[in-house]
């Protein structure tokens, strides 16, 4: 793989103060016993409606990208503010993405570039769920795989979901805590006037399991309102179909807020160990835009929120994983957007990403190496990227990591994801 080439001092400056000095690592076991398990921490950021992540990570490298999107490819890497941002002769950022660019050049953070689900499913809900549960073409009723995690250890890693009132990868036995986005997140609701508090507290006052569950969802709610206070932001969405791919999510222009929600719960509570964020605003079938425009918008946010991420997960072995249901055609629609795709850029960040590099296989956009003639393949099975992270930060052996994926195997084209 070659070498991410130097940019410019000034970018290079920016934003070092949130990168952890390097620290030495133990070598990692064997991959079937899993390495000794650690205080890492997880946290996944999915991007709901299948963001183009052949706008953030450009292959600007391949001569058939500006041939599939005349008008919403990225202009070639030449130094100003509207280009690609060079990070080797394959790949470069999107400009909206310049404050990541620090974190690239300083070794921790990484991307796979075609990555997803095996299952060629083209419906934001059946892929979503296929992620959220970690079994590809799987139609039926089952736990989310981040509960399942939880549920591995005893006692039981906590899990902290922001954002969504009841997202499926945290749905299961074991107990999680979410926190409402935005603004909501600060209010004490009904419990906030005293009266009231007193009279519902009253009411479940028994020993009953019903009253004690009742009691302690109350005392949470209090607690998380009154630790994030002073936050202030709340979302809003338009297009009624991108509602619908949104799937709950909020818009990802509040995803900074929540991501420094996430990071204070998670800072003040160390049990909470697994961290889960979304998004919505990806479905951009019409007026995508390139250097400026509705997508880079959206990615302008999304890399503020990442560097609030770094701020609060930059321990040795924290590792934040950004994702999507799918990606996007690598051809250009008539509305001037791109259209549901399959394989897709898949980013990690921490101390233990062998960062500043991509990782396993790229094809490049020729027709012939399209799937179905039209999208990217997907190279690396998404449960695959998971279990490279979970065996070196949190010690995951062969058989846990079947619990969570049923069925996935191991991809030793990634083996060098991460730093042993």
């Amino acid at each position: 793989m070659p070498a991410p080439l130097q940019a410019p001092q000034i970018r290079r400056q920016f934003l070092t103060t949130l990168v952890a000095a390097g620290s030495a690592w133990a070598a990692p076991s064997l991959w079937a016993q899993g390495s000794p398990r650690s205080e890492g921490r997880l946290v996944l950021v999915f991007l709901r409606g299948a963001y183009d992540g052949l706008s953030a990570l450009v292959p600007h490298g391949d001569r058939n990208y500006t041939a599939l999107r005349p008008t919403i490819a990225l202009p070639t890497p030449d130094g100003t503010a509207q280009t690609t941002l060079r990070l080797d002769d394959s790949f470069g950022l999107h400009p909206a993405l310049a404050p990541l660019l620090p974190l690239w050049q300083l070794g921790v953070l990484a991307a796979i570039p075609a990555a997803g689900s095996p299952d060629a499913t083209r419906s934001h809900f059946d892929a979503q769920h296929h992620w959220e549960i970690g079994m590809p073409g799987h139609g039926g009723a089952a736990s989310g795989w981040m509960n399942t995690l939880a549920g591995l250890h005893t006692p039981t890693d906590g899990a902290l979901g922001v954002g969504e009132a009841n997202p499926q990868i945290l749905s299961g036995p074991a107990p999680v805590q979410l926190v409402p986005r935005g603004q909501a997140a600060t209010r004490q609701g009904v419990l906030g006037d005293a009266r009231t508090r007193d009279a519902v507290m009253k009411l479940y006052a028994g020993k009953d399991s019903l009253s004690q569950a009742f009691r302690a969802g109350a005392d949470s709610r209090m607690q998380t309102a009154q630790t994030l206070s002073a936050d202030m932001a709340d979302p809003s969405m338009a297009s009624k179909e991108m509602l619908a791919a949104n799937n709950g999510a909020g818009a990802v222009q509040g995803l900074q807020l929540d991501a420094q929600h996430l990071g204070t719960l998670m800072r003040q509570d160390r049990k909470l160990r697994l961290g889960f964020l979304s998004a919505g605003g990806w479905d951009t079938h019409a007026n995508q835009g390139a250097a400026t425009g509705a997508l880079a918008n959206n990615l302008g946010s999304l890399a503020a929120a990442l560097v609030q991420l770094r701020r609060d997960f930059s321990q040795p072995n924290d590792v934040v994983v950004v994702c999507s249901e799918f990606g996007r055609t690598s051809a250009e629609n008539g509305t001037r957007g791109t259209d549901h795709g399959h394989g897709n850029a898949l980013w990690l960040m921490g101390n233990r990403v062998q960062g500043g590099r991509w990782h396993g296989n790229w094809t490049g956009l020729a027709a012939g190496n399209l799937h179905e003639g039209r999208d990217l393949p997907v190279h690396h099975d998404f449960r695959a990227v998971f279990a490279q992270v979970l065996r070196s930060t949190q010690g995951l052996g062969h058989g846990d990591l079947d619990r969570l994926f049923p069925g996935f195997a191991w991809d030793s084209a990634l083996d060098g994801l991460m730093r042993a």
